[in-house]
Protein backbone atom coordinates (compact mmCIF):
# COMPACT_ATOMS: atom_id res chain seq x y z
CA UNK A 1 0.00 0.00 0.00
CA UNK A 2 1.39 3.43 -0.91
CA UNK A 3 2.11 6.09 1.66
CA UNK A 4 -0.64 8.34 0.16
CA UNK A 5 -3.20 5.54 0.29
CA UNK A 6 -2.33 4.66 3.90
CA UNK A 7 -2.67 8.32 4.91
CA UNK A 8 -6.06 8.59 3.21
CA UNK A 9 -7.35 5.51 5.03
CA UNK A 10 -6.14 6.79 8.40
CA UNK A 11 -7.82 10.19 7.83
CA UNK A 12 -11.04 8.55 6.62
CA UNK A 13 -10.77 10.38 3.29
CA UNK A 14 -11.90 9.11 -0.10
CA UNK A 15 -9.15 7.81 -2.33
CA UNK A 16 -9.17 9.89 -5.49
CA UNK A 17 -7.83 8.90 -8.87
CA UNK A 18 -5.17 11.09 -10.40
CA UNK A 19 -7.13 13.95 -12.01
CA UNK A 20 -7.14 13.99 -15.77
CA UNK A 21 -6.44 17.15 -17.68
CA UNK A 22 -9.25 19.11 -19.28
CA UNK A 23 -9.33 19.59 -23.01
CA UNK A 24 -8.42 23.11 -24.27
CA UNK A 25 -12.04 24.06 -25.01
CA UNK A 26 -13.13 23.20 -21.47
CA UNK A 27 -10.27 25.20 -19.95
CA UNK A 28 -11.07 28.18 -22.17
CA UNK A 29 -14.78 28.04 -21.33
CA UNK A 30 -14.11 27.71 -17.59
CA UNK A 31 -11.76 30.68 -17.51
CA UNK A 32 -14.27 32.88 -19.29
CA UNK A 33 -17.25 31.73 -17.20
CA UNK A 34 -15.28 32.14 -13.97
CA UNK A 35 -14.45 35.75 -14.82
CA UNK A 36 -17.74 36.76 -16.44
CA UNK A 37 -20.21 35.27 -13.98
CA UNK A 38 -17.98 35.98 -11.00
CA UNK A 39 -17.81 39.66 -11.93
CA UNK A 40 -21.52 39.77 -12.73
CA UNK A 41 -22.53 38.33 -9.34
CA UNK A 42 -20.28 40.74 -7.46
CA UNK A 43 -20.74 43.95 -9.49
CA UNK A 44 -24.29 43.79 -10.88
CA UNK A 45 -26.78 45.41 -8.46
CA UNK A 46 -28.89 42.94 -6.46
CA UNK A 47 -27.37 39.41 -6.49
CA UNK A 48 -24.69 40.07 -3.88
CA UNK A 49 -27.15 41.93 -1.63
CA UNK A 50 -28.86 38.66 -0.66
CA UNK A 51 -25.71 37.78 1.29
CA UNK A 52 -26.47 40.67 3.66
CA UNK A 53 -29.57 38.80 4.80
CA UNK A 54 -31.76 40.69 7.26
CA UNK A 55 -29.05 43.33 7.75
CA UNK A 56 -29.73 44.78 4.29
CA UNK A 57 -32.86 46.37 5.81
CA UNK A 58 -30.61 48.36 8.14
CA UNK A 59 -28.35 49.80 5.44
CA UNK A 60 -28.79 53.52 4.87
CA UNK A 61 -29.89 54.79 1.48
CA UNK A 62 -26.46 56.32 0.91
CA UNK A 63 -24.71 53.00 1.58
CA UNK A 64 -27.05 51.16 -0.79
CA UNK A 65 -26.42 53.73 -3.52
CA UNK A 66 -22.68 53.55 -2.98
CA UNK A 67 -22.64 49.75 -3.20
CA UNK A 68 -24.71 49.81 -6.37
CA UNK A 69 -23.02 52.66 -8.21
CA UNK A 70 -19.29 52.43 -7.47
CA UNK A 71 -18.50 51.40 -11.10
CA UNK A 72 -20.46 54.43 -12.38
CA UNK A 73 -17.46 56.53 -13.54
CA UNK A 74 -16.22 53.74 -15.82
CA UNK A 75 -19.71 52.79 -17.02
CA UNK A 76 -20.67 56.37 -17.79
CA UNK A 77 -17.41 56.93 -19.67
CA UNK A 78 -17.95 53.79 -21.76
CA UNK A 79 -21.53 54.86 -22.42
CA UNK A 80 -20.45 58.24 -23.75
CA UNK A 81 -17.34 57.08 -25.62
CA UNK A 82 -18.44 53.75 -27.10
CA UNK A 83 -22.20 54.04 -27.47
CA UNK A 84 -22.80 57.79 -27.36
CA UNK A 85 -25.44 57.49 -24.65
CA UNK A 86 -26.00 58.85 -21.16
CA UNK A 87 -25.46 55.83 -18.90
CA UNK A 88 -26.34 57.19 -15.49
CA UNK A 89 -27.93 54.89 -12.91
CA UNK A 90 -31.41 56.11 -12.00
CA UNK A 91 -32.35 54.86 -8.53
CA UNK A 92 -35.93 56.14 -8.77
CA UNK A 93 -36.65 54.26 -11.99
CA UNK A 94 -37.23 50.77 -10.60
CA UNK A 95 -36.20 49.32 -13.97
CA UNK A 96 -33.67 46.52 -14.18
CA UNK A 97 -33.05 47.17 -17.87
CA UNK A 98 -31.68 50.72 -17.70
CA UNK A 99 -29.04 51.90 -20.15
CA UNK A 100 -26.55 51.93 -17.28
CA UNK A 101 -27.06 48.22 -16.62
CA UNK A 102 -26.69 47.24 -20.27
CA UNK A 103 -23.44 49.20 -20.50
CA UNK A 104 -22.31 47.65 -17.19
CA UNK A 105 -22.85 44.15 -18.58
CA UNK A 106 -20.91 45.16 -21.71
CA UNK A 107 -18.02 46.29 -19.49
CA UNK A 108 -18.13 42.99 -17.60
CA UNK A 109 -18.10 41.07 -20.89
CA UNK A 110 -15.10 42.99 -22.25
CA UNK A 111 -13.24 42.58 -18.97
CA UNK A 112 -13.96 38.84 -18.92
CA UNK A 113 -12.73 38.39 -22.52
CA UNK A 114 -9.56 40.37 -21.87
CA UNK A 115 -9.00 38.57 -18.57
CA UNK A 116 -9.41 35.20 -20.26
CA UNK A 117 -6.72 36.06 -22.81
CA UNK A 118 -4.32 37.18 -20.07
CA UNK A 119 -5.11 34.06 -18.02
CA UNK A 120 -4.31 31.81 -20.98
CA UNK A 121 -0.98 33.55 -21.59
CA UNK A 122 0.09 33.46 -17.93
CA UNK A 123 -1.15 29.97 -17.07
CA UNK A 124 -0.61 27.90 -20.22
CA UNK A 125 0.74 24.82 -18.42
CA UNK A 126 -2.22 24.29 -16.12
CA UNK A 127 -4.37 21.42 -17.43
CA UNK A 128 -7.35 21.54 -15.05
CA UNK A 129 -9.03 23.71 -12.38
CA UNK A 130 -11.13 21.21 -10.45
CA UNK A 131 -10.61 22.69 -6.99
CA UNK A 132 -11.20 26.26 -8.19
CA UNK A 133 -14.23 25.07 -10.17
CA UNK A 134 -15.62 23.47 -7.02
CA UNK A 135 -15.41 26.74 -5.10
CA UNK A 136 -16.80 28.65 -8.07
CA UNK A 137 -19.82 26.37 -8.41
CA UNK A 138 -20.45 26.60 -4.67
CA UNK A 139 -20.40 30.39 -4.91
CA UNK A 140 -22.86 30.34 -7.83
CA UNK A 141 -25.15 27.97 -5.90
CA UNK A 142 -25.29 30.38 -2.98
CA UNK A 143 -25.91 33.40 -5.23
CA UNK A 144 -28.63 31.64 -7.24
CA UNK A 145 -30.25 30.26 -4.10
CA UNK A 146 -30.40 33.76 -2.62
CA UNK A 147 -32.23 35.07 -5.68
CA UNK A 148 -34.59 32.08 -5.88
CA UNK A 149 -35.52 32.43 -2.21
CA UNK A 150 -35.96 36.20 -2.43
CA UNK A 151 -38.23 36.12 -5.46
CA UNK A 152 -39.94 32.97 -4.21
CA UNK A 153 -41.00 34.41 -0.86
CA UNK A 154 -42.20 37.59 -2.61
CA UNK A 155 -44.71 35.37 -4.41
CA UNK A 156 -45.32 32.67 -1.79
CA UNK A 157 -46.65 35.49 0.40
CA UNK A 158 -48.41 37.13 -2.56
CA UNK A 159 -46.82 40.57 -2.57
CA UNK A 160 -45.07 40.81 -5.94
CA UNK A 161 -48.26 40.75 -8.01
CA UNK A 162 -51.05 42.31 -5.95
CA UNK A 163 -54.76 41.68 -6.27
CA UNK A 164 -55.99 44.27 -8.81
CA UNK A 165 -56.71 47.49 -6.94
CA UNK A 166 -59.76 49.68 -7.32
CA UNK A 167 -58.30 51.88 -10.05
CA UNK A 168 -57.37 48.79 -12.04
CA UNK A 169 -60.97 47.61 -11.81
CA UNK A 170 -62.10 50.77 -13.57
CA UNK A 171 -59.39 50.87 -16.24
CA UNK A 172 -60.41 49.61 -19.72
CA UNK A 173 -58.44 46.51 -20.74
CA UNK A 174 -57.14 48.21 -23.83
CA UNK A 175 -55.30 50.77 -21.70
CA UNK A 176 -53.24 48.14 -19.88
CA UNK A 177 -49.59 47.73 -20.74
CA UNK A 178 -48.32 44.21 -21.37
CA UNK A 179 -46.72 44.20 -17.93
CA UNK A 180 -49.95 45.38 -16.28
CA UNK A 181 -51.82 42.53 -17.98
CA UNK A 182 -49.35 40.00 -16.55
CA UNK A 183 -49.38 41.55 -13.07
CA UNK A 184 -53.19 41.63 -12.97
CA UNK A 185 -53.49 38.10 -14.33
CA UNK A 186 -51.20 36.61 -11.69
CA UNK A 187 -52.44 38.91 -8.91
CA UNK A 188 -56.03 37.91 -9.57
CA UNK A 189 -55.23 34.42 -8.30
CA UNK A 190 -53.17 34.65 -5.08
CA UNK A 191 -53.14 30.84 -4.80
CA UNK A 192 -51.51 30.50 -8.23
CA UNK A 193 -48.97 33.19 -7.34
CA UNK A 194 -48.17 31.41 -4.07
CA UNK A 195 -47.61 28.12 -5.91
CA UNK A 196 -45.19 29.85 -8.28
CA UNK A 197 -43.37 31.26 -5.28
CA UNK A 198 -43.26 27.93 -3.47
CA UNK A 199 -41.63 26.35 -6.53
CA UNK A 200 -38.93 29.05 -6.52
CA UNK A 201 -38.43 28.73 -2.75
CA UNK A 202 -38.08 24.96 -3.12
CA UNK A 203 -35.48 25.47 -5.85
CA UNK A 204 -33.47 27.73 -3.55
CA UNK A 205 -33.68 25.29 -0.65
CA UNK A 206 -32.62 22.30 -2.75
CA UNK A 207 -29.63 24.23 -4.10
CA UNK A 208 -28.21 24.54 -0.59
CA UNK A 209 -28.72 20.91 0.45
CA UNK A 210 -25.72 18.77 -0.62
CA UNK A 211 -27.74 15.73 -1.75
CA UNK A 212 -30.35 17.67 -3.73
CA UNK A 213 -28.23 20.12 -5.71
CA UNK A 214 -29.14 18.65 -9.10
CA UNK A 215 -32.87 18.78 -8.30
CA UNK A 216 -32.46 22.39 -7.17
CA UNK A 217 -30.60 23.31 -10.35
CA UNK A 218 -33.27 21.72 -12.55
CA UNK A 219 -36.13 23.38 -10.68
CA UNK A 220 -34.34 26.73 -10.78
CA UNK A 221 -33.67 26.31 -14.49
CA UNK A 222 -37.34 25.68 -15.26
CA UNK A 223 -38.50 28.53 -13.03
CA UNK A 224 -36.01 31.02 -14.45
CA UNK A 225 -36.77 29.96 -18.02
CA UNK A 226 -40.44 30.73 -17.41
CA UNK A 227 -39.64 34.04 -15.72
CA UNK A 228 -37.32 35.11 -18.53
CA UNK A 229 -39.86 34.21 -21.25
CA UNK A 230 -42.57 36.16 -19.40
CA UNK A 231 -40.24 39.14 -19.00
CA UNK A 232 -39.42 39.07 -22.71
CA UNK A 233 -42.98 38.60 -23.96
CA UNK A 234 -44.69 40.95 -21.46
CA UNK A 235 -41.91 43.56 -21.55
CA UNK A 236 -41.12 43.33 -17.83
CA UNK A 237 -37.96 45.38 -17.16
CA UNK A 238 -36.00 42.61 -15.40
CA UNK A 239 -34.80 40.92 -18.58
CA UNK A 240 -31.07 41.25 -17.90
CA UNK A 241 -31.15 39.74 -14.41
CA UNK A 242 -33.60 36.94 -15.22
CA UNK A 243 -31.54 35.95 -18.26
CA UNK A 244 -28.37 35.77 -16.19
CA UNK A 245 -30.08 33.73 -13.49
CA UNK A 246 -31.10 31.36 -16.26
CA UNK A 247 -27.48 31.22 -17.43
CA UNK A 248 -26.28 30.55 -13.86
CA UNK A 249 -28.62 27.56 -13.76
CA UNK A 250 -27.12 26.27 -17.01
CA UNK A 251 -23.56 26.75 -15.69
CA UNK A 252 -24.43 24.75 -12.58
CA UNK A 253 -26.05 22.08 -14.73
CA UNK A 254 -23.10 21.73 -17.12
CA UNK A 255 -20.96 19.41 -14.91
CA UNK A 256 -23.99 17.13 -14.50
CA UNK A 257 -24.88 17.02 -18.20
CA UNK A 258 -23.55 13.49 -18.82
CA UNK A 259 -25.21 12.10 -15.71
CA UNK A 260 -28.50 13.76 -16.60
CA UNK A 261 -28.38 12.45 -20.17
CA UNK A 262 -27.62 8.98 -18.85
CA UNK A 263 -30.62 9.14 -16.57
CA UNK A 264 -32.92 10.42 -19.32
CA UNK A 265 -31.72 7.69 -21.69
CA UNK A 266 -32.53 4.99 -19.13
CA UNK A 267 -28.97 3.97 -18.31
CA UNK A 268 -27.27 4.15 -14.93
CA UNK A 269 -26.30 7.71 -14.09
CA UNK A 270 -23.78 7.07 -11.29
CA UNK A 271 -22.55 9.57 -8.70
CA UNK A 272 -22.08 13.26 -9.39
CA UNK A 273 -19.07 14.30 -11.41
CA UNK A 274 -19.26 17.99 -10.52
CA UNK A 275 -16.04 19.39 -9.00
CA UNK A 276 -16.15 19.64 -5.22
CA UNK A 277 -13.70 21.78 -3.22
CA UNK A 278 -14.10 19.49 -0.19
CA UNK A 279 -12.41 16.07 -0.40
CA UNK A 280 -12.68 14.71 3.14
CA UNK A 281 -15.88 13.59 4.83
CA UNK A 282 -15.28 15.95 7.72
CA UNK A 283 -14.92 18.93 5.40
CA UNK A 284 -18.09 17.97 3.58
CA UNK A 285 -20.03 17.67 6.84
CA UNK A 286 -18.79 21.11 7.88
CA UNK A 287 -19.70 22.58 4.51
CA UNK A 288 -23.19 21.04 4.72
CA UNK A 289 -23.69 22.62 8.14
CA UNK A 290 -22.42 25.98 6.84
CA UNK A 291 -24.84 25.85 3.91
CA UNK A 292 -27.67 25.10 6.33
CA UNK A 293 -26.74 28.27 8.20
CA UNK A 294 -26.69 30.22 4.93
CA UNK A 295 -30.13 28.81 4.08
CA UNK A 296 -31.51 29.92 7.45
CA UNK A 297 -29.89 33.36 6.96
CA UNK A 298 -31.59 33.79 3.57
CA UNK A 299 -34.96 32.49 4.74
CA UNK A 300 -35.02 34.76 7.80
CA UNK A 301 -34.47 37.88 5.67
CA UNK A 302 -36.95 36.84 3.00
CA UNK A 303 -39.70 35.90 5.45
CA UNK A 304 -39.32 39.20 7.35
CA UNK A 305 -39.31 41.20 4.10
CA UNK A 306 -42.34 39.33 2.76
CA UNK A 307 -44.22 39.83 6.05
CA UNK A 308 -43.43 43.54 6.10
CA UNK A 309 -44.44 43.87 2.44
CA UNK A 310 -47.76 42.13 3.15
CA UNK A 311 -48.48 44.60 5.93
CA UNK A 312 -47.23 47.67 4.09
CA UNK A 313 -48.59 47.32 0.56
CA UNK A 314 -49.99 43.79 0.23
CA UNK A 315 -53.29 42.25 1.21
CA UNK A 316 -52.70 42.94 4.90
CA UNK A 317 -52.18 46.69 4.48
CA UNK A 318 -54.23 49.23 6.40
CA UNK A 319 -57.18 50.56 4.41
CA UNK A 320 -58.26 54.21 4.65
CA UNK A 321 -61.47 55.12 6.45
CA UNK A 322 -63.16 56.06 3.19
CA UNK A 323 -61.95 52.96 1.32
CA UNK A 324 -63.86 52.22 -1.85
CA UNK A 325 -64.97 53.52 -5.22
CA UNK A 326 -67.26 56.52 -4.80
CA UNK A 327 -69.38 57.52 -7.80
CA UNK A 328 -70.27 61.22 -8.01
CA UNK A 329 -74.05 61.63 -8.22
CA UNK A 330 -74.21 65.41 -7.70
CA UNK A 331 -71.55 68.06 -8.28
CA UNK A 332 -72.32 71.66 -7.37
CA UNK A 333 -69.87 74.53 -7.96
CA UNK A 334 -70.52 78.15 -6.90
CA UNK A 335 -74.02 77.05 -5.93
CA UNK A 336 -74.80 75.81 -9.45
CA UNK A 337 -75.20 72.16 -10.51
CA UNK A 338 -72.47 71.02 -12.89
CA UNK A 339 -73.85 68.61 -15.51
CA UNK A 340 -71.86 65.40 -16.19
CA UNK A 341 -70.46 66.44 -19.57
CA UNK A 342 -67.63 64.35 -21.00
CA UNK A 343 -65.93 67.56 -22.16
CA UNK A 344 -65.73 68.99 -18.61
CA UNK A 345 -62.14 68.55 -17.43
CA UNK A 346 -62.79 69.82 -13.89
CA UNK A 347 -65.83 67.83 -12.80
CA UNK A 348 -65.17 64.57 -10.97
CA UNK A 349 -66.76 61.32 -12.07
CA UNK A 350 -65.45 59.07 -9.32
CA UNK A 351 -63.28 59.36 -6.22
CA UNK A 352 -61.28 56.29 -5.19
CA UNK A 353 -59.65 55.57 -1.83
CA UNK A 354 -57.49 52.44 -1.82
CA UNK A 355 -54.19 53.14 -0.06
CA UNK A 356 -53.46 55.26 3.04
CA UNK A 357 -52.71 58.96 2.44
CA UNK A 358 -53.54 58.75 -1.25
CA UNK A 359 -56.59 58.93 -3.48
CA UNK A 360 -57.41 59.00 -7.18
CA UNK A 361 -60.15 60.98 -8.84
CA UNK A 362 -61.50 60.05 -12.25
CA UNK A 363 -62.32 62.81 -14.69
CA UNK A 364 -65.38 62.78 -16.92
CA UNK A 365 -63.23 61.58 -19.83
CA UNK A 366 -62.28 58.54 -17.64
CA UNK A 367 -58.72 59.74 -17.05
CA UNK A 368 -57.27 59.08 -13.59
CA UNK A 369 -55.49 61.72 -11.49
CA UNK A 370 -53.59 60.54 -8.38
CA UNK A 371 -53.62 62.93 -5.42
CA UNK A 372 -52.42 62.99 -1.84
CA UNK A 373 -55.27 62.68 0.68
CA UNK A 374 -55.30 63.44 4.39
CA UNK A 375 -58.31 62.20 6.36
CA UNK A 376 -58.93 63.64 9.82
CA UNK A 377 -61.51 61.27 11.24
CA UNK A 378 -62.09 63.25 14.44
CA UNK A 379 -62.74 66.56 12.65
CA UNK A 380 -64.37 64.92 9.62
CA UNK A 381 -61.97 66.77 7.36
CA UNK A 382 -60.57 65.69 4.00
CA UNK A 383 -57.65 67.59 2.45
CA UNK A 384 -56.36 66.68 -1.01
CA UNK A 385 -53.17 67.87 -2.71
CA UNK A 386 -51.56 67.35 -6.06
CA UNK A 387 -48.61 64.91 -5.81
CA UNK A 388 -45.62 66.82 -4.49
CA UNK A 389 -47.63 69.98 -3.98
CA UNK A 390 -47.76 71.93 -0.72
CA UNK A 391 -50.87 74.01 -1.32
CA UNK A 392 -54.16 72.12 -0.90
CA UNK A 393 -55.98 71.24 -4.09
CA UNK A 394 -59.17 70.98 -2.09
CA UNK A 395 -60.38 71.01 1.50
CA UNK A 396 -63.69 69.51 2.61
CA UNK A 397 -65.76 68.49 5.54
CA UNK A 398 -67.26 65.06 4.97
CA UNK A 399 -70.35 63.34 6.27
CA UNK A 400 -71.63 59.80 5.85
CA UNK A 401 -75.36 59.91 6.52
CA UNK A 402 -75.37 56.29 5.41
CA UNK A 403 -72.50 53.81 4.99
CA UNK A 404 -72.97 53.93 1.22
CA UNK A 405 -73.39 57.73 1.03
CA UNK A 406 -70.69 60.43 1.25
CA UNK A 407 -71.13 64.21 1.23
CA UNK A 408 -68.18 66.56 0.65
CA UNK A 409 -68.57 70.27 1.34
CA UNK A 410 -65.76 72.78 0.94
CA UNK A 411 -63.48 74.26 -1.69
CA UNK A 412 -61.91 72.69 -4.77
CA UNK A 413 -59.27 74.69 -6.63
CA UNK A 414 -60.39 77.81 -4.77
CA UNK A 415 -64.11 77.52 -5.59
CA UNK A 416 -66.90 76.39 -3.25
CA UNK A 417 -68.26 72.95 -4.12
CA UNK A 418 -70.65 70.35 -2.78
CA UNK A 419 -70.16 66.80 -3.97
CA UNK A 420 -72.49 63.87 -3.30
CA UNK A 421 -71.12 60.37 -3.84
CA UNK A 422 -72.44 56.81 -3.64
CA UNK A 423 -70.29 53.81 -2.74
CA UNK A 424 -69.91 51.33 -5.59
CA UNK A 425 -70.05 47.66 -4.68
CA UNK A 426 -66.57 46.64 -5.88
CA UNK A 427 -67.41 42.96 -5.42
CA UNK A 428 -69.81 43.19 -8.36
CA UNK A 429 -66.89 43.30 -10.82
CA UNK A 430 -66.45 39.92 -12.55
CA UNK A 431 -62.74 40.06 -11.75
CA UNK A 432 -63.61 39.78 -8.06
CA UNK A 433 -66.13 37.03 -8.55
CA UNK A 434 -63.63 34.44 -9.67
CA UNK A 435 -62.74 31.21 -7.95
CA UNK A 436 -62.85 27.51 -8.62
CA UNK A 437 -65.90 26.14 -10.42
CA UNK A 438 -65.64 22.40 -10.96
CA UNK A 439 -68.86 22.33 -12.99
CA UNK A 440 -69.26 24.97 -15.71
CA UNK A 441 -71.76 24.45 -18.47
CA UNK A 442 -70.54 27.65 -20.11
CA UNK A 443 -67.13 29.23 -19.37
CA UNK A 444 -67.27 32.80 -18.05
CA UNK A 445 -67.20 35.35 -20.83
CA UNK A 446 -68.32 32.92 -23.56
CA UNK A 447 -72.08 33.24 -23.28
Amino acid sequence: MSVQLEAAVVRDEPVLDEPKGWNPATRLLFRFCFLYFGLFCVIYPQPIFALFGITQNWLSEDVVKALNSWPSPVVEWVGRTVFGVNAELNFSSGSGDQTYLWVLVFCILVTAVAGTVVWILLDRRRTEYRRLAGWFLLFLRVILAGQMLGYGFAKAIPNQMQVPDLVTMLTPYGEFTHMAVLWSQVGTSPVYQSLLGIAEVLGGVLLLLPRTVLAGVLLSLVSMAQVWVLNMTYDVPVKLLSFHLLLLSLVLLAPEAKRLLAFLSGSASGPTTAPNPFTSRKARRISAAALAVVLAWFVLADVVNARDGWREYGGGREKPELYGIWAVTEFTRDGQPVPPLLTDETRWRRLIFDYPNTAVYQRMDDGFVPIAAEIDSAAHRLTVRAPGGDAPLGSFTFERPQPERLMLTGELEGRPVTIALDLVDSDRFPLRQGGLHLIQDFPDGVR
